[in-house]
């Protein structure tokens, strides 16, 4: 559980939910159940998935990176 408090376990949370909802935006039946709110808590999910799709080559980039920083440096 202190990976939670750190730096580097919030952005790979962070980077895991752009992702996560970026990948279910594409799934139709999905994309109307749990992206249709724009506000509020599901709206959270709605404007990451916005994020990812929108700066989709920035998240790759951030993946591989943070992928390195784990396995390697940390």
């Amino acid at each position: 559980l202190p990976a939670v408090y750190s730096l580097d376990g919030l952005l790979v949370f962070g980077l895991l939910l752009v992702c996560t909802c970026a990948y279910l935006r594409k799934v139709p039946r999905l994309k109307a159940w749990l992206l249709c709110e724009k506000r509020g808590v599901w709206g959270v999910f709605y404007k990451a998935a916005v994020i990812g799709t929108r700066l989709h080559v920035a998240v790759a980039i951030s993946c591989v990176l943070m992928a390195f920083y784990v396995l390697v440096v940390k």
